[in-house]
Formats: C-alpha cells, structure tokens, sequence
C-alpha cells in the first residue's frame, strides 16, 4: 500500500477497534492496532460531535441535565459502551485483588462487581453534571469534538509508556513506539484543546501522570482495560475543568 492508502487503513481501524460505527480495515489490508493510535483523537472528535449535537439538540427541549444523559447515551451507543466496560474492570481488578495475577484474573471477569459499580456510578454522574454546566450554544460542540480528542489521546500514553500486562488480548496488541504516531496524536489533541477550550489540556495530562504509575504497581503495565478506564477517567476530569470555568465565568 502506498503511504496514504497505509493512513487511511489506519484511521478506519482505529474507528473499528474503538467504535461501533460500520468501519474496518477491507480484507487483505493489514494494520497493526498500535500503528493506527495516531488517528484516535480523530475518533474522539467525531464521538464528542456525535454526543454534542445530541445534547444541543436536547436542550431546546429538555433541561441540561437530562440532556447531558442524552449526550452520554449517545457517546455510549457510539462505542459499544467499550470504555465503560474497562473502567468498571479495571476498577473491579485494583480494588479487589491480591496480587498483580489476582487482579489481571479480575479484570477478565466479564461480571461487574462493587468497586466497578462505584466507579461507574461516580465517573458518570459526575461528568453528567458537569456536563450539564455547558451552555446551549454551537461552542459547545466543539467543546464536545476537544474533549474526545484529549481524552483519546490519552490512550496512547501508556500504549508507549507501559508494556503489556498480558501476553495475548487488546492491550498486547496495542503496543505503541515512542515515536511519531504518539506525538502526532499527542500534538494533535493538544492543538485542538488549545484553539478551542485550553483548560482540558491540565487535567488530561495529570490523569495520565497518575494512571501510568498506578497501573505500574498494580499490575505491572497497561491492558485493554486500562486504555478504556483512562480515557473515561479523562473525560470525567475534562468536563470537571469546563464546569469549573463555566461557574468562574
């Protein structure tokens, strides 16, 4: 494949792998999920414009806060509740388990336990909420496109900074080179948050900076799971930093 054809395989199969909209690689194109992590601030651009023209159009019905539950829906529906699904997990896993095997076992446990609840309960009626502090207008949209960049670019940090947990599953195959696809998805996020709503771009970071290490310790480097638990916990962070501007303004 020449270079433009290998970017495009790239970006359909990070819509693919992180998405649930009708995308892919075509049979006989080949792609390594690592070497398509550049374009996942692209997916979450098109997520947060996806669940922010939900939630616009909500509010010329309905008040912000059932709108903001609308939005979320939407973004749920859009991903396969795959993100949510790795932070009750890894929630489950840290909290519940023993030792790093103990916790890893946990993680692969399709059934949600007390921590995960917890976990979702909190990060979601959280970012609802804060959600919810955003004002009716077309800003907001692209409040929304910002903050599925940052919170996917997120992602790729410990793609490249941790290794795998595990010898077989997403996490495996998701392994990332400090190299031009990390800082591509890093740049380009960071771009978008700057020109659009700067303040997401300090807690993006700062979630990162704690979640590397924890997920270190705890099991000794990144899973599948752990990719969809940092970008929730991000988003949750970001939609905190906006409503604390919004009340501040």
């Amino acid at each position: 494949m020449n270079l433009a054809r290998t970017r495009w395989v790239e970006i359909k199969l990070a819509f693919a792998v992180l998405t649930r909209l009708p995308c892919g690689p075509e049979p006989g194109e080949q792609v390594q999920i690592g070497n398509a992590a550049w374009a996942f601030p692209l997916v979450g651009i098109a997520v947060g414009l996806i669940s922010g023209s939900i939630y616009l159009a909500a509010t010329l019905m309905l008040p912000a806060l059932p709108s903001a539950i609308l939005a979320m829906i939407a973004a749920i529906l859009a991903t396969g509740a795959l993100h949510e699904d790795g932070l009750a997990d890894v929630a489950d896993g840290f909290g519940g388990g023993s030792s790093r095997n103990d916790k890893l076992r946990i993680m692969r446990d399709s059934q949600v336990g007390s921590f995960g609840v917890v976990a979702l309960v909190a990060t979601l009626g959280l970012t609802a909420s804060a959600m919810a502090t955003a004002p009716a207008e077309m800003r907001t949209l692209v409040w929304f496109a910002a903050i599925g960049a940052c919170s996917r670019a997120a992602m790729v940090i410990p793609m490249a900074l941790l290794q795998p947990a595990r010898s077989d599953g997403l996490g495996h195959a998701a392994v990332l080179a400090l190299g031009w696809r990390f800082w591509i998805a890093i740049a380009f996020a960071a771009c978008v948050a700057f020109l659009t709503i700067p303040v997401v771009i300090l807690p993006t970071a700062l979630i990162a900076a704690l979640v590397v290490p924890l997920a270190r310790r705890q099991i000794g480097g990144q899973t599948g799971d752990l990719l969809g638990a940092i970008q929730k916990v991000s988003e949750c962070a970001c939609w905190l930093a906006v409503a604390i501007q919004v009340s501040a303004s």
